[in-house]
């Protein structure tokens, strides 16, 4: 069974999009950070974000 996690507050804070440097938003339903600007969403994986450009989804336009 798959457990919910929550994004600690202040690490979003301080987590900014590799590509663009804008600040990101958290996605509790797909458990992801997305950069608005560069229309990617970066997984949590074991509550880490990959923030890696290559592992981020694309979104649509």
């Amino acid at each position: 069974m798959a457990e919910q996690r929550v994004v600690d507050p202040k690490l979003l804070e301080l987590l900014v999009c590799p590509v663009t440097k804008s600040t990101l938003r958290y996605d509790a339903d797909r458990n992801e950070l997305i950069s608005d600007q560069a229309k990617l969403a970066f997984p949590i994986r074991d509550g880490i974000p990959i923030m890696i450009p290559e592992e981020a989804r694309k979104l649509d336009a």
